[in-house]
């Protein structure tokens, strides 16, 4: 499967189908709010609240929109809330498409403690899809991403869903030759095989979940990257080390990413906002070391923005700008 880029910085023209699919199975109304003090059985007054439509592929999608790219969200959603998230969606003009299920779609809530600067998440299951609404889900998947450049699966699967969903997703980019970007966690990373994804992008704790070890030092990172490379879970992967940067590592080779250094804040979303960096960059024609790089700088400037609001293009292209060349931890050097 080879990756169908254009060297190009900004939305294609109106009426050709999107460059970027991102598929949320699990989205999620995401509500904000802040106190002073969060503390147990008392009463805690919060301020006012701020409303988003969240879930990995959700999230994504509006950071890769934000940064200029021609984007469409593919997800589930049912109930009042379903309808909020949609709403928002369509307010923002951010191109989607839902497939209507029974259950509501969950609740997200976050609240900022003022006097510690500490953050609270709380995060809900998820409603349960019934086998004809996954069906729907993968159908719709294969119709508008068939001349997409990347389609991107991210977030948690919900309940009932089988862990090895992401496999059939897989097979879906594999027939509609598309290449795959997927950030999964839990059993639906655990459950991967086929090698047809593109990239694959865990977190370290993800990963170390997956591998069941602590993963003390870089080297351990790297080998149980390239062990599931070995495993045929992916081709390609990103692992995600917070402040510490991130590691790329494929079959023949790995380097390390620093982080770029911004003041702390909301780390909510910042992963998602990666895979979008790296996805926009992709769709460029970039690299993929390059294209990290450009992830990087989405994840930094996220850490930039209140709540779970997107981060802004101003902001990844500046940071993008300061972002260190990598450091390869191989003799030959990663074959990208």
């Amino acid at each position: 499967m080879t990756p169908r880029m254009a060297d190009t910085t900004t939305a294609d023209t109106p009426g050709v189908g999107p460059r970027i699919v991102t598929l949320t199975m699990n989205p999620a109304l995401d509500i904000t709010t802040d106190t002073d003090t969060v503390m147990p059985t008392e009463k805690m007054r919060c301020g006012s609240a701020r409303y988003d439509p969240g879930g990995g592929g959700i999230n994504v999608a509006r950071v890769a929109d934000a940064l200029g790219a021609s984007v469409l969200a593919l997800f589930p959603a049912g109930g009042a809330s379903g309808d909020s998230v949609t709403d928002m969606l369509d307010a923002a003009g951010l191109p989607s498409r839902r497939i209507r299920i029974t259950e509501p779609t969950r609740e997200s809530f976050t609240v900022n403690e003022r006097r510690t600067e500490r953050q609270f998440r709380f995060v809900l299951p998820g409603p349960v899809l019934s086998a004809s609404e996954q069906t729907a889900c993968l159908d719709q998947l294969g119709e508008v991403a068939a001349a997409a450049d990347f389609v991107v699966a991210s977030g948690s699967l919900p309940p009932a869903v089988s862990p090895d969903f992401y496999n059939r997703v897989a097979e879906v980019c594999r027939r509609i030759d598309t290449p795959l970007i997927l950030d999964a966690s839990g059993s639906g990373l655990r459950h991967l095989t086929g090698g047809t994804v593109f990239l694959l992008k865990p977190s370290i704790r993800e990963l170390r979940e997956c591998v069941g070890r602590a993963l003390a030092g870089e080297a351990e990172q790297v080998a149980a990257a390239r062990e599931l490379i070995e495993r045929g879970c992916a081709r390609n992967m990103v692992v995600s080390l917070g402040a510490q940067g991130a590691l790329l590592v494929t079959a023949h080779g790995a380097q390390r990413y620093p982080a770029v250094a911004v003041p702390p804040g909301s780390g909510v979303g910042a992963g998602d906002a990666m895979v979008a960096g790296i996805t926009c960059g992709l769709s460029r024609g970039w690299a993929l070391p390059k294209a990290l790089r450009f992830g990087i700088a989405a994840g930094a400037a996220m850490l930039m923005t209140p709540g779970t609001a997107a981060c802004t293009r101003a902001d990844v292209e500046r940071l993008f700008d300061t972002t260190a060349e990598p450091i390869d931890l191989t003799a030959r050097g990663p074959s990208m």
